[in-house]
């Protein structure tokens, strides 16, 4: 066992875990965040991408101990039903959203992705997303809702980069 402190969603978290526990388990199994999803488990598919100190990571190839003392935000620190982030307000607009499965990981990569690039072009956006798979709606939805989070983002502001 070993202690750990890190902060996910603004929420400081002092915990003790298992040497060998993976992010993703604690993020699902131990907190209930279960909107990072485990898809492949080998840092393929990117359903599981989590932003780690401000960049994409995939939560199933890092160890909690590697976390600590490190800032993560998962889907659950974006907005919420009530108050969607431009991301999520972007790819429902744009009918990016079909199983859902991805869209998760696939918000965060371009969160983190946005957060450095606000005016990005297609090509930059493939790239971005690149280490996320979808099977279901293809990518050129998700990469115009992209486009169209990065113009909600510039008419909001920098609170809406939160």
């Amino acid at each position: 066992m070993i202690n750990i402190e890190v902060n996910i969603n603004g929420e400081d978290y002092r915990l003790e875990v298992e040497d060998d526990l993976r992010l993703i388990d604690l993020l699902r199994d131990k907190l209930h965040l279960t909107g990072t999803k485990e898809g492949c488990g080998e840092g393929e598919c990117g359903a599981c991408t989590v932003i780690l100190d401000g960049k994409s990571v995939n939560s199933c190839l890092l160890l909690v101990a590697q976390v600590h003392g490190k800032r993560i935000t998962t889907i659950e620190g974006l907005g919420d039903e009530n108050n969607l982030h431009p991301i999520q307000r972007a790819f429902l607009e744009q009918g990016a959203v079909q199983c859902g499965y991805c869209i998760p990981g696939m918000v965060l990569s371009a969160k983190a992705f946005l957060d450095t690039n606000s005016t990005p072009k297609r090509e930059e956006i493939r790239e971005a997303i690149s280490g996320n798979l979808c099977r279901c709606t293809g990518y050129e939805k998700i990469i115009d809702s992209i486009e169209r989070a990065s113009e909600f983002m510039q008419e909001e502001g920098s609170e809406a980069r939160e």
